[in-house]
């Protein structure tokens, strides 16, 4: 679990953007080419990245002007036009002005950054950037005054993120966590704040924080860019995603990023068990993991606290029982889950 990772942090392979921006790019000049030519483009290059990102550092890879990431950000740029970053696919111009479901517009906007000590065990102390909007309406929602709110926090500008990534790694900081809300609105400007990062980030590990609920063409993206998953997976049905997440196709479309990623990176999957919603929910994830993703690391999560709007959901109005941590422990062990 976590090899490649690792093996960044120990400087023995190159964080995967670093490996991206050494293949060429495949069209002469990104920033002229259209959106059709940038997705082919992609997908050659990709080829290129699985062949070289297990390569050892100790093999020097020298930057490509054009590099596959200055097709990846220019990509991203054109999808703003028409946004499809995640699955509710609104379509919308956000160039002129205009904003889908999640809120976000053009410029994309945070709320802080710091070096958290709250994460996964493997990941701290791991530099978190916070970005406001939310492709999701969790009516539960923990971060609510961040993820309903996205014209709140400051003006996220790639050359300013880029440099306190920087400075945190001075600090100590593991990798770059980029989460919110959700991060899937704000593909545009991570991507720019990656390349921004350039050679001294070079083993700075990325770490895609997320619903999870993101658009083939968004991993088409993110794939050579992300060494680390850490997803979301919260129903095991599409009717709690409508009723709670007021969310479409859930399951279809989480368990087909999960797929995606899990053949492209590294891949750490949350699960916050919910109260009442053990058979339903805990249930077929766990038994959905454990043949697709076997041995995944698989963080079962027992916090839940009813904040927001959970009060109008009588169900999910209170606290775990101690009966219910238990069944989703036997669950775990049931289905061989690698929890942690």
């Amino acid at each position: 679990m976590l090899d490649r990772y690792f093996a960044i942090e120990k400087k023995e392979r190159f964080a995967v953007h670093w490996v991206t921006r050494s293949v060429a790019s495949p069209c002469p000049d990104p920033v002229s080419g259209g959106e059709e030519e940038l997705v082919r483009a992609n997908a050659l290059g990709l080829e290129r990245v699985r062949g070289l990102k297990d390569r050892p550092a100790s093999t020097a890879l020298e930057p490509a002007e054009p590099s596959l990431l200055d097709v990846k950000v220019e990509l991203a740029r054109r999808m703003l036009t028409h946004c499809h970053f995640c699955e509710r696919r609104c379509g919308v111009d956000r160039t002129a002005d205009e904003t889908g479901f999640c809120g976000v517009g053009a410029e994309s906007r945070y709320s802080s950054d710091f070096l958290h000590l709250g994460e996964e065990p493997e990941l701290v102390p791991s530099h978190t950037i916070f970005f406001s909007g939310c492709t999701f309406e969790c009516v539960y929602c923990q971060n609510w005054d961040i993820a309903m709110h996205p014209d709140s926090g400051f003006h996220a500008e790639p050359e300013m993120l880029s440099a306190v990534l920087l400075e945190g790694i001075s600090q100590g900081s593991r990798n770059a966590n980029f989460v919110g809300g959700n991060p899937d609105p704000n593909l545009h400007t991570i991507l720019e704040t990656v390349r921004l990062v350039g050679y001294h980030g070079r083993f700075l590990p990325i770490v895609w924080n997320s619903n999870m609920y993101t658009s083939e063409e968004a991993m088409d993206v993110l794939e050579g860019v992300i060494d680390v998953y850490l997803g979301d997976f919260r129903y095991g049905n599409d009717g709690c995603a409508r009723e709670l997440s007021g969310v479409e196709r859930y399951f279809e479309v989480v368990s087909g990023s999960f797929e995606r990623a899990w053949k492209s990176a590294e891949v750490m999957v949350r699960h916050l068990v919910l109260p009442g919603h053990l058979e339903c929910c805990t249930h077929p994830i766990m038994e959905w993991v454990s043949k697709r993703m076997p041995g995944a690391y698989f963080n079962l999560m027992f916090q839940y606290r009813p904040e927001y709007r959970a009060g109008l959901h009588p169900e999910i109005d209170r606290r775990l029982t101690q009966e219910e941590r238990n069944r989703a422990l036997a669950l775990a062990a049931e289905y061989s889950i690698n929890y942690q």
